[in-house]
């Protein structure tokens, strides 16, 4: 960096980290040579530091932000320049000067070299290495690139450090020594390339897990787009009782009609339905047989019991009820899934030890998972609508007579005629004055104690 600073050619040195930069940005600051670091912390000067990275004898100290779509102009950016002048200095003499000024001193960068980039190691991905590059000799400047790779770098020391080590002691190599060799350079771009491969095998995994979960979401964002559009879902929840009811028919009316748990049936529809059913009448008197028939008078039942609740309040307000019962549910059950989701994603890659696929565990259990969101719909949305207890709305109060005003008098007196006031006939004494009894004390310690006792 010296030897190149010292001919005025401007020099832009890449780093991989921030704490790289600035461990750098110390070493030359105690060199004396001037430069700017351009990193995540200073990025509200990144177009500035840009913008005069190629004047002469610029050295700037950057991470991988210098390598994305940046344009470094030799001899600098006069129109950066001119932007930071005050108003007053804008003159049309001092703009002519400051471009003038940039053209010579690309003359002289040219003359340099152009601009020469410096990286302190490799990166993970040659692309980022490349781009890095790109910065120099560009639309048809003059420009030089160099890279330095220390075996106990991370990415020779993960990949192959040991095997270059054995490899240098045998060929008489010493610690400091350096290594100009098509080997070496074969060798990290292996290194990269199989970094590459295994971020590129992470970034594949990540999408089909997402891929599993985004069609789970157009599903479940689909149905509530029809909700809200819908006028009615009347015949959704209809569809709901149905499943329901045979959901139940499932869990009680396994086996032969004598096998049936009848009691258990009607116990299950009283809890978490609130309505009151006789499967036992039903087999004697009606003609029931099988468990389609069973679940048919369920059904009914239901129907029933949310008529008389829709002539308590009217169909439209129970249309709207069913419409916000049905989103409330339906949004804090996906909610629900969303963390189990999390929590499955976190504890499959466990699986791979059972020497089974994680992906194809986690494809099967997440449609395990999404079954009993839907299922689980079903059955809040269906024992929210019928447990809710209906009341019809109060009858509105009559308006009452305004009450009259009253006069209370004892009995004797006239009405009319006016309360008098109280005169007092002799002074009023107070509790500090003599005592009109003549015995020279003060009233309070002589009649005033007495008349208070």
């Amino acid at each position: 960096v010296e030897k190149i600073h010292k001919t005025g050619a401007p020099i832009l040195i890449g780093t991989t980290s921030i704490e790289k930069s600035e461990y750098l940005s110390e070493l030359l600051r105690k060199r004396g040579i001037k430069h700017e670091v351009l990193n995540a912390k200073h990025h509200e000067r990144e177009a500035e530091i840009v913008a005069q990275a190629g004047r002469l004898g610029a050295v700037t100290i950057a991470t991988n932000m210098a390598g994305r779509g940046t344009d470094i102009m030799l001899g600098g950016n006069p129109e950066m320049l001119i932007k930071k002048l005050p108003e007053k200095e804008r003159t049309p003499e001092r703009i002519e000067a400051i471009r003038k000024q940039c053209a010579e001193e690309r003359e002289k960068v040219v003359a340099a070299g152009g601009l020469h980039i410096i990286g302190t190691e490799r990166h993970e991905s040659r692309r980022i290495d490349n781009q890095l590059r790109g910065r120099a000799g560009r639309q048809g400047d003059p420009g030089y690139s160099r890279f330095y790779v220390a075996l106990d770098d991370d990415l020779m020391r993960i990949f192959g450090g040991e095997r270059m080590q054995r490899w240098l002691a045998t060929m008489g190599f010493k610690k400091g020594d350096v290594i100009d060799s098509p080997m070496v350079s074969k060798a990290i771009e292996n290194a990269q390339r199989k970094v590459e491969a295994r971020n590129f095998e992470i970034r594949k995994q990540l999408l089909e897990y997402d891929d599993v979960m985004n069609k789970q979401r157009e599903v479940i964002y689909g149905q509530r787009r029809e909700i809200l559009l819908a006028e009615s879902v009347e015949d959704l929840v209809d569809d709901m009782r149905w499943e329901y009811a045979e959901q139940l028919a499932a869990e009680f009316l396994q086996g032969h009609a004598d096998e049936w748990d009848l009691e258990g049936l009607k116990q299950a529809c009283a809890e978490r339905l609130g309505i009151a059913i006789d499967p036992r009448a039903w087999l004697e008197h009606e003609g029931v047989e099988t468990v389609e028939d069973i679940v048919r008078h369920l059904v009914e039942a239901m129907r029933n019991a949310m008529r008389e609740k829709e002539a308590l309040v009217g169909a439209e307000q129970m249309r709207a009820f069913e419409k916000f019962v049905l989103l409330n549910v339906l949004d804090q059950e996906w909610k629900d899934h969303l963390l189990a989701m999390d929590h499955l994603r976190q504890s499959v890659g466990l699986r791979g030890y059972a020497q089974k696929q994680p992906i194809q565990e986690y494809k099967r259990e997440s449609f395990e998972l999404f079954q009993g969101l839907l299922n689980r719909i079903r059955t809040r949305t269906v024992e929210l609508l019928h447990s809710v207890q209906v009341e019809a709305a109060p009858p509105e109060p009559q308006p009452q007579p305004e009450a009259e005003e009253l006069h209370y008098i004892h009995g004797g007196e006239d009405y009319a005629e006016e309360p008098k006031p109280v005169r007092r006939r002799t002074p009023k004494v107070g509790r500090n004055d003599p005592c009109p009894c003549g015995s020279g004390k003060k009233y309070k310690k002589c009649c005033g104690r007495r008349k208070a006792a």
